[in-house]
């Protein structure tokens, strides 16, 4: 049997080579990041219109008249944001709902999460407290599943879910499924979700008064 000894075979880099490697893999690094970080620009632009433009949607939606309102976003204040997270959601926003002039309640705009990410909502509370409408502005539910909260299918009662929501009150609270909440078969992340995203937009209401 042979004894022979191997040895590795040392591989001599020429230093300018190890330079230009180097330098080339740096720019291609900086060619790659500039290029993300344009497509980002252009696309976080066009997410955000879209976004407002559901927003806007979404707040006609959840008011009594929407031909005669008007919309003023009002300065978050801590105990409203605060009111919010204890009630299970996050403030995103809130717009005092002006009809003909005088108070008409809010829409607050509430991020809850889901099944698959965070739901984003808005609810409608009338001068009374009492809910008028809840509209989805953004979800990432399952299709065919969660989706059926977002797009508002009926309860096996016939109800469409979002709806069961109307007349719902900060005494009410706190909306809870399997209780004063009922849920969609096999949709009960997804509806437990937007239950939360109403205590908190009613939690806030009570707060502003």
């Amino acid at each position: 049997m042979s004894n022979e000894v191997k040895t590795k075979e040392k591989v001599d880099m020429d230093p300018k080579y190890i330079i230009k490697l180097t330098v080339t893999l740096f720019l291609t690094c900086l060619v790659v990041a500039a290029a993300l970080g344009g497509v980002n620009a252009i696309t976080a632009d066009k997410i955000a219109a879209i976004n407002w433009e559901n927003t806007q949607k979404a707040m006609k939606e959840v008011v009594a008249d929407p031909d005669n309102t008007e919309f003023t976003e009002l300065e978050l204040t801590d105990d409203m944001t605060a009111a919010a997270s204890t009630a299970g959601g996050t403030l995103d926003s809130a717009y005092e709902v002006v009809v003909n002039g005088e108070n008409d309640g809010y829409a607050i705009k509430v991020v809850a999460s889901g099944s698959q990410g965070n739901i984003e909502m808005m609810v409608g509370v009338d001068g009374a407290g009492t809910v008028t409408g809840v509209s989805i502005v953004d979800n990432s539910e399952t299709a065919g599943i969660g989706s059926k909260v977002m797009d508002n299918e009926p309860l096996a009662s016939g109800v469409p879910v979002l709806e069961q929501f109307e007349g719902k009150s900060e005494a009410d609270m706190p909306l809870t499924v399997g209780s004063n909440v009922d849920a969609i078969s096999g949709a009960t992340v997804s509806t437990k979700g937007v239950t939360a995203g109403v205590n908190a937009a009613l939690a806030v209401a009570g707060v502003m008064g």
